[in-house]
């Protein structure tokens, strides 16, 4: 007998298991015509003639492939380089090709310039909807895609610079080489508003900037100072805030000079962030960095929150989107699992779990995509002032609710999972890395509180306009009613109002949400959000509905899969 014969193994002991009740991947599939929520907003919003286009990013965004690419991204950060070879600073940020894939597909696909260049009824919607679908697969290289497009409104301000950035910017490709923007047809643009000693208040920033020659909108300037937080910094140019002699002003500080020669806008380090991992956030110095007055001279926030608005909106984009991904996981994931004899999707307390997460997607979609409506009325000609103030209010609500209900959701999704949702093999955790990141940029929750109080003090005809809107359903719900009727009654006392802010935010998102619903016709949908959101009030995990609401409605509407 020889050595191989006794040590030769038995493929009966080799064989330890055979795996089974194991969910498959979530893979292949279409986003969109696997969503009814969705699908019923795109059509009441006004954007189903651009369902087949909308269907067919949906196609993608479900692929195999891109999904990959979402896992390559963020688990080859990108790697920041100061100097080449040879000593040449060069401030360089390299990507994993998946991340310059993303990029691609969403630039081509229009989700930064769409609204802009074909305006009109639902283009804003429609844009919405696909971004919706991109922000499930990753949400980090949304945020390059979401500065691009939200730039155009502020670079329009100032048409000597807008006329030879617009066109760069809304061309729909993407060029992630690294020379100057005058060499190139497919620009991106990023923002670097905060810094170290101010964070959100940017009045306290410090960064300054001096005439080249004239002064005034469109005038060059040189800027010296820092940003503290400056993301996706291998964007052709920047609208940065810097302070004059007349105050605060916003400015467009490109990477690369007119003449081929690198600005001096120096990243000193990359931020090692616990989530939007595949997206490159900076802290750069400005060390006579040119740079061209955007807007009125000492009216940089004014200029630069046209921005912040559109960023606002992505923001409730993108963290619906989040929400609709985790569910997605986790019915999938419930209807492939067996526990304790049945499938974990046929389990009554896994049930009510499941069909709370969906509500609140249903909720959040709702609002959303009525922001995207208002945003299409507002910007049609001659405008409509209702939806303009709307908007007013909408957007920080919207933002601060939404945004601030995604971690714990992603966590409840992750939950349902079980162990395989903490792992990094599995979306679903890098869904809850990714979850807090929307509710803290783009301005905090306090920050967005406090917003709609300055709102509401400025222009006090932005509540008599969201009185109006929740008057569309005005007598369908008597919960509904009494809960609007208490919130008029709230706001009208303003003793400790700013003490009271998150309260008052929170009750206006909610009546909104309900109201939304009911308009939308789903009487199962409607009435399970009013009894569980409106008439119970108080603290609440997800899990709690109540009896009577219409389970097979819920996790029916929840499915990923069309059929």
């Amino acid at each position: 007998m020889t050595t191989s014969d006794i040590f030769s193994p038995d493929p009966h002991l080799a064989n330890t298991h055979d795996v089974f009740n194991q969910a498959d991947l979530l893979v292949d599939y279409n986003l969109y015509q696997g969503d009814v929520a969705l699908r019923e907003a795109v059509h009441r919003h006004g954007a189903g003639w651009a369902e087949a286009e909308i269907s067919a990013h949906g196609a993608r965004c479900g692929s195999s492939q891109v999904y990959e690419w979402g896992f390559l991204a963020n688990e080859y950060k990108p790697q920041f380089y100061s100097h080449d070879r040879q000593g040449h600073r060069i401030d360089q940020v390299r990507y994993h090709e998946a991340y310059h894939a993303l990029m691609a597909m969403g630039l081509e696909a229009g989700l930064h310039s769409s609204p802009w260049t074909d305006p009109g009824p639902g283009a804003h919607v429609a844009r919405a909807a696909k971004y919706f679908m991109q922000a499930q697969i990753e949400s980090g290289h949304g945020c390059p895609l979401t500065m691009t497009f939200a730039a155009v409104p502020s670079l329009r301000l100032t048409p000597a610079v807008g006329e030879q950035w617009i066109p760069g910017v809304l061309a729909n490709a993407y060029d992630p080489t690294n020379r100057p923007h005058t060499e190139k047809k497919a620009l991106t643009i990023g923002m670097g508003m905060t810094e170290k000693q101010g964070g959100s208040d940017v009045q306290a920033n410090t960064t300054r900037a001096e005439p080249v020659g004239g002064s005034g909108p469109g005038a060059a300037y040189e800027l010296v100072g820092h940003k503290w937080f400056t993301s996706a910094p291998m964007c052709d140019g920047f609208l940065v805030l810097a302070r004059t002699t007349a105050g605060l002003c916003c400015f467009l500080v490109p990477r690369w000079r007119p003449d081929g020669s690198k600005n001096p806008l120096q990243v000193q380090r990359l931020k090692n962030k616990v989530g939007n991992i595949a997206n490159a956030s900076s802290e750069i110095e400005l060390r006579g960095a040119l740079g061209w007055m955007i807007g009125e001279e000492g009216r940089g926030v004014a200029a630069i929150i046209e921005m912040v608005a559109m960023t606002r909106f992505d923001c409730m984009i993108g963290s619906s989107a989040a929400q609709r991904q985790g569910v997605s996981q986790a019915v999938h994931h419930a209807r492939g699992r067996s526990a304790f004899g049945k499938r974990l999707f046929d389990q009554p307390l896994m049930r009510n779990v499941l069909a709370d997460l969906q509500l609140e997607v249903e909720g959040s979609l709702a609002f959303t995509m009525r922001m995207g409506e208002a945003l299409d009325r507002s910007l049609a000609r001659g405008g409509d002032d209702h939806e303009k103030l709307l908007l007013r209010l909408g957007l920080p609500t919207g933002k601060y609710w939404i945004c601030k209900r995604t971690p714990q959701h992603a966590y409840e999704a992750m939950e349902c999972m079980g162990g395989n949702g903490v792992t990094e093999e599995f979306i679903s955790a890098r869904l809850y890395r990714d979850a807090p990141i929307n509710a803290i940029w783009e301005g905090s929750g306090n920050v967005q509180a406090l917003d709609m109080l300055r709102a509401l003090k400025r222009s006090p005809e932005v509540l008599d306009t969201w009185w109006q809107e929740l008057d569309k359903s005005r007598g369908e719900d008597a919960t509904l009613d009494a809960a609007v009727a208490k919130l008029r009654s709230e706001l009208a006392d303003t003793g400790e109002i700013e003490y009271r802010a998150r309260h008052l935010v929170d009750q206006l998102a909610l009546v909104m949400q309900a109201s939304l619903l009911i308009q939308a016709g789903n009487h199962a949908v409607a009435d399970a959000f009013v009894s569980s959101r409106i008439a119970q009030t108080g603290a609440r995990n997800y899990g709690t509905l109540p009896r009577g609401v219409d389970m097979d409605e819920l996790l029916g509407r929840a499915l990923p899969l069309a059929g």
